[in-house]
């Protein structure tokens, strides 16, 4: 059986590093959620995405048009095809879990109803500072509240 140190404070855990991002392989990155910048671990720099397959947490959504790498200001334009009647996505740099450059594969951490009530994207819109505020805050929301600290004494 393990017991908290009571020396320490679950209250005062140790920040992640880089900000949180790219914390956690495979799930929501820990510390605060920056819509517009890769994590530091999903292998992007460097590479050149369009062409890659996009799999949601559910099954695949389509192939990159276009990538950005601009510092905090990264995004996909995700081609759906005949998934969601030939629509364009802008999916912010944020919400890309890992990239598999042997399969051509990015791997994002939503499900395809999220990505398709997502805000609607065009050509138009997808450098309009509002939409880009909308669209990050919509991908935001979508991670839920954070998990509540383990009460100092109580045993795991």
């Amino acid at each position: 059986m393990n017991t908290l140190d009571p020396r320490h404070s679950a209250q005062t855990p140790t920040p992640p590093p880089h900000g949180g991002q790219g914390a956690v392989v495979g799930g929501a990155p820990a510390g605060a959620f920056d819509p517009w910048r890769y994590r530091d671990d999903v292998g992007v720099e460097g590479a050149n995405l369009a062409g890659y397959k996009v799999e949601a947490t559910d099954g695949g959504i389509g192939k990159i048009d276009s990538a950005s790498d601009e510092t905090d200001s990264s995004y996909l334009i995700v081609d759906t095809g005949p998934w969601i009647f030939g629509k364009k996505v802008m999916l912010p740099a944020g919400v890309v879990n890992h990239v598999d450059h042997d399969a051509e594969k990015v791997y994002v951490d939503r499900g395809k109803d999220q990505i398709k009530d997502s805000p609607e994207y065009d050509e138009t819109t997808g450098t309009d500072p509002a939409y880009r505020d909308t669209l990050g805050g919509y991908y935001g929301g979508t991670y839920g509240a954070p998990v509540p600290p383990i009460a100092p004494g109580r045993i795991i």
